[in-house]
């Protein structure tokens, strides 16, 4: 039992290095483009079949998307949600049935993200589709991407983003919150959910960042993962806010500077 509780951290560890090299090794093939605004009948292989099958596009559209947002949380999220995993792990222990329950935790708090991915890419490709038929937005689309920017800057000045912020750097009371240990299943379900959308909460304008400057930049990924990782599992983590925004704010300046002078 011992051995196990030491394994974890590792093989938490060694999980999340994998999701982020099999995030770089998608970016650096031939098909990075799933990563990103793709056009389905340039992509090799998959072209050939959305020209032979109808429907086939939007189908695999949809499933390589999933995918790869999937596969970006997880290399993302999961290591700001460590604490509440081994929380939950350490409350867990004594059960026969422990290892379910944490996959079950770990499926409701992707389910969150998956939900918010989903939205998300809803809402972007909308406004790809509004750029491509308006001449107009599409040569000021930097008016999006400054938008957004300071959209996320002025988040984290909000009183919901800390609240949310509050209830993922308290894994142990949100657990004594939500868990009740009657229909354990269940419960390790909502539990994970539930804090999922706390995440979401929290994180959701830095995650747009990525709509602004390109879903498919690892070294973006890498950077937002850090300041939320940071954020979360530090103890000066709550003070990065109120600078961030500050940059952020003052960098959807630049953009809207440097556009007008271009203009």
């Amino acid at each position: 039992m011992r051995l196990r509780s030491r394994l974890f951290a590792p093989l938490f560890i060694a999980l999340t290095i994998s999701a982020w090299i099999a995030l770089w090794m998608w970016d650096a093939g031939p098909y990075a483009r799933y990563l990103r605004h793709a056009s389905w009948a340039e992509l090799p292989v998959v072209g050939a079949i959305c020209r032979a099958v109808p429907g086939a596009s939007l189908t695999l559209a949809a499933l390589l998307h999933s995918a790869a947002w999937l596969l970006m949380i997880a290399a993302m999220m999961l290591p700001t949600a460590f604490p509440l995993f081994d929380t939950f792990r350490r409350m867990t222990i004594a059960r026969d049935n422990r290892h379910a329950l944490m996959a079950l935790l770990i499926v409701g708090y992707a389910t969150a993200w998956a939900l918010f991915g989903f939205v998300a890419h809803g809402f972007d490709a909308a406004l790809h589709r509004l750029a491509d038929q308006s001449p107009l937005m599409l040569a000021d689309g930097w008016l999006i991407s400054a938008a957004i920017v300071a959209l996320a800057g002025l988040y984290q000045f909000s009183s919901l983003k800390h609240r949310c912020l509050d209830k993922c750097r308290s894994p142990l009371m949100f657990i004594t919150e939500h868990w009740r240990g009657r229909s354990v299943r269940r419960e390790s379900f909502l539990l994970g959910m539930s804090h999922g959308v706390f995440c979401v909460g929290c994180c959701w304008a830095l995650m747009l960042l990525m709509f602004a400057v390109g879903t498919g930049s690892v070294g973006w990924m890498l950077a937002l993962g850090a300041i939320m990782a940071a954020e979360k599992n530090f103890r000066w983590g709550g003070a990065i806010g109120k600078p961030l925004g500050v940059a952020l704010i003052a960098w959807s300046a630049w953009i809207v500077v440097q556009n007008a002078r271009i203009g």
